[in-house]
């Protein structure tokens, strides 16, 4: 069974349950607290980059967090085995 995301409401509960203010926690994982905040009132769409990453970090988005080097090994990889079933059924 998959884990669910949590919602944006329960992320901002967490943070003052916990004591925490969302700006350390932005600063200790290295974010713009002010894109932090706007990824938990909604104004930022998470498809990519910064808001993309915080979105991953809090839970409240699906995905796997990757820099730009790791994707691209992804992408080779995909296209190596594209290329490899290509060459299988011209045989």
């Amino acid at each position: 069974m998959e884990s669910q995301n949590i919602n944006a409401s329960d992320v901002k509960q967490i943070f003052d349950e916990s004591g925490v203010s969302v700006a350390e926690w932005a600063r200790t994982n290295g974010f713009s607290s002010a894109l932090v905040y706007q990824v938990l009132e909604g104004n930022r769409k998470c498809l990519r980059g910064q808001s993309h990453q915080i979105a991953l970090a809090l839970g409240i988005k699906k995905g796997t967090p990757m820099d730009v080097k790791q994707l691209s090994q992804k992408l080779r990889a995909l296209l190596s085995q594209s290329e490899d079933t290509i060459s299988e059924c011209e045989m």
